[in-house]
């Protein structure tokens, strides 16, 4: 059995992380590069970065950062927020970053996918997905959450996997920052309908939460922002609660 992964995952604003409620009321989390290296001591598998306003303020994602991160760190990480062609990818794989990550551009250009993957490898390609309930069924939102589309989640993710995408990102916006637990029946159905990986991110917010993800939600990654911010869980208490529960981590 694959390990199950710890990720943090760090929104940049202005280059500050933030974290707020449902993708609004952002309060200030500290400096990106100190919290990714407190994360990576700690026994973080690897680490998320996302410029939450590059594509809403139309604005290339940071190159800058990307270098900065990768001479401090020495886990893998992914950077996202901005990449609207294959050039701004190429520019961060460049810059250090092990993945990266699209949302909103390769919903507008789904060939982006596949342009990504040829040149990169699925290995290096993350699709992120923001997606609601809507009536009954869940729909992919652009721009941070802030644009509704009529795209069903499971369709879209069907197609990223078929275009060559690696693996899934999938933020239920519901959930994020309510830490009442993830969305743990969508996950399953989003790992169910897939062969490559699911990263689950919305809505940890006790240790449970990450062994109802790992066995009810069948994630093969967890991502949370808020409890390692503030400190409310520790990685290492984290991974040793999830051993003693029969769930295999690094």
């Amino acid at each position: 059995m694959l390990a199950k992964r710890i990720i943090p995952c760090l929104d940049i604003k202005d280059g500050r992380t933030v974290k707020g409620v449902n993708f609004v009321n952002l309060r200030d989390a500290g400096d990106p590069v100190e919290l990714g290296a407190l994360y990576s001591e700690q026994g973080a598998d690897e680490l998320v970065f996302l410029d939450i306003t590059a594509t809403h303020e139309k604005r290339k994602t940071m190159s800058a950062l990307a270098r900065n991160i990768a001479r401090h760190l020495h886990i893998p990480f992914t950077i996202g927020g901005g990449i609207n062609e294959v050039a701004d990818a190429d520019l961060l794989l460049a810059c250090g970053a092990d993945k990266v990550s699209v949302n909103s551009a390769a919903v507008r250009q789904p060939a982006l996918i596949d342009a990504m993957a040829k040149a990169f490898g699925s290995q290096f390609v993350v699709l992120a997905v923001d997606a609601k309930a809507v009536g009954q069924e869940w729909l992919v939102h652009l721009n941070g959450g802030r644009i509704p589309t009529d795209i069903r989640l499971l369709d879209w993710v069907k197609e990223a996997q078929e275009r060559g995408a690696g693996e899934i990102l999938f933020t239920s916006m519901d959930h994020d920052g309510v830490k009442q637990g993830f969305a743990c029946d969508m996950t399953a159905r989003v790992s169910e309908s897939l062969s490559i990986p699911v990263i689950a991110s919305g809505g940890a917010g006790t240790m449970a939460h990450f062994y109802d993800v790992f066995t009810t939600g069948k994630a093969d990654a967890a991502l949370a922002a808020t409890i390692f911010h503030f400190r409310e869980i520790g990685i290492r208490e984290l991974k040793d609660y999830l051993k003693d529960r029969a769930i295999v981590v690094r």
